[in-house]
């Protein structure tokens, strides 16, 4: 998990370690079902900050929802060079109807 802040850059240096990218790596940003798809791309016109911050740009922040301060779990794919970023709406997709079903209907 960690924090948008509100340049939308987003700071885990062990996700970014895990993936093998570097400042200046080139990213393909896409949004795909409430997700956030992140990958490298040679043509990219995104690219990792020199700090080595993700740096969601404003209209992919705008099209999921997020705002300054909102936390995103970070799921890394090293073996297939890919970040997915879920935002907190999806990640109450995510787990609302596990858990429904697990409570079987009881209120907590």
């Amino acid at each position: 998990m960690a924090a948008v802040d509100c340049r939308g850059r987003v700071a885990d240096r062990a996700v970014m370690h895990a993936l093998g990218w570097t400042p200046g790596t080139r990213l393909d940003i896409r949004e795909t079902r409430g997700l956030l798809v992140i990958r490298t791309d040679t043509h990219g016109v995104f690219s990792v900050t020199t700090r080595g911050h993700l740096r969601l740009p404003a209209p992919v922040r705008h099209c999921c929802g997020l705002q300054p301060g909102d936390r995103v779990l970070l799921a890394a794919d090293p073996q297939r060079d890919l970040l997915i970023v879920h935002p907190p709406a999806a990640l109450d997709d995510l787990l609302t109807q596990p858990h429904a079903g697990r409570l079987d209907g009881d209120s907590a």
